[in-house]
């Protein structure tokens, strides 16, 4: 049984391993590398490194943020950069009660003030009272942004 076995499979292994064959011959050759990747990665200059104390930078998504006069002007859930990196603004999710009837508006990044943050539950300050971020218009994606700011000397952002 097992040399019927075997003279019924030898044929079919034997086709494959052409097949296999063939395809090898067809695929292009790979190209000597100018450089291996090993030598590559050994002249590869280290990286930077920039150490930053536990206590002099926090993240700013979900910071709460309040007037001057210690009002709830919302949170920020996002931040805005132009096309070279730089922060422009933040979003922040303004008004409502547990996220009902709440709308996103858009201020300045320079109107916000991070010097009271020392710890998780500080809050940042924006330089607007309540009633102008009320009537700031509400922050849309693939809209244009209405930035609010404190001192209205924002620019428009060039658009290169």
């Amino acid at each position: 049984m097992w040399r019927k076995l075997g003279m019924l499979l030898l044929p079919l292994v034997l086709a494959v391993s052409a097949v296999g064959q063939a395809v090898a011959e067809d695929e292009p050759q790979a190209k000597p590398s100018a450089k291996p990747p090993a030598a590559a990665e050994e002249h590869a200059p280290p990286p930077s490194v920039t150490i930053i104390g536990a206590k002099d930078a926090y993240g700013v998504l979900g910071l709460d943020v309040r007037s001057p006069t210690n009002e709830d002007m919302g949170h920020i859930v996002d931040v805005i950069v132009d096309r070279t990196g730089t922060v422009r603004a933040a979003v922040i999710d303004f008004g409502g009660f547990l996220g009902v009837g709440s709308r996103k508006i858009v201020v300045d990044w320079n109107a916000l003030h991070f010097g009271r943050i020392a710890k998780n539950g500080d809050a940042v300050t924006l330089e607007l009272t309540k009633a102008q971020v009320a009537a700031a218009p509400e922050y849309k994606e693939d809209k244009p942004i209405v930035v609010l700011g404190a001192a209205g000397s924002l620019q428009p952002l060039d658009d290169r």
